[in-house]
């Protein structure tokens, strides 16, 4: 029997490419806009595209948010992806300050258009960048990036903004961007958020799928 992962259906998210790439790793997939729809659900994600401010109006328009945080509270896997992975915040300075749902103590910032050398960087931050480990991290044994290998793993990234955890330990996983290190992948108890886009980052995305797939 596969796993079924539940898909938040918020209006704003590429919900296609995601659920054919986690078709792929063998889930059954079910998408779900009415929070009543959460109850029972055993995995879910929440994918996203666009402006942190208009997610949250749209995820509260529907009651979303709400359900959304109690479902984390369950202790049940959670997964963010891209958007997805900001809105799991406290907050975001894109458009002025926006609550997010506050289940990973931070805030979500913007991409400086220079390093700390002075360097001029292109925002947004679009394209593949090599995964390194978080600064308190030894190893990704244990984590959803478990068998890829720091330095040699590249995702595809499409942002503007980036999470800024305010617990270093909840940083799984960096990227370079010039000199700046932006998180990758944050991780909080059951909560689990990734920066870029696993569905189109090819064999080393669809890996990370598959172990959310199998958690």
């Amino acid at each position: 029997m596969s796993e079924v992962v539940t898909v938040v259906d918020y209006g704003r998210g590429n919900l296609f490419s995601v659920q054919r790439a986690l078709e792929h790793c063998g889930a059954e997939v079910r998408l779900v806009s009415d929070p009543e729809e959460l109850s029972g659900v055993d995995k879910l994600l929440l994918p996203g595209v666009g402006a942190f401010r208009d997610a949250m109006q749209a995820l509260a328009a529907r009651g979303m948010d709400c359900a959304i945080r109690d479902y984390a509270a369950s202790g049940k896997p959670l997964f963010g992806i891209c958007l997805g992975m900001q809105l799991l915040l406290d907050s975001s300075d894109e458009f002025g300050q926006s609550k997010g749902l506050g289940l990973i103590p931070g805030r979500v910032q913007a991409i400086p258009n220079q390093d700390g050398t002075g360097a001029s960087l292109k925002v947004p931050h679009i394209g593949w960048s090599e995964l390194c480990l978080g600064a308190e991290r030894e190893s990704w044994a244990g984590s959803l990036l478990e068998g890829l290998v720091p330095g040699r793993s590249a995702m595809y990234f499409v942002h503007s903004y980036m999470v800024v955890p305010d617990a270093a330990q909840h940083r799984v996983a960096d990227c370079r961007y010039g000199d700046i290190a932006i998180s990758a992948v944050i991780q909080r108890d059951n909560i689990w958020g990734a920066q870029f886009h696993p569905e189109k980052s090819g064999e080393a995305g669809l890996s990370i799928l598959r172990r959310f797939v199998a958690l």
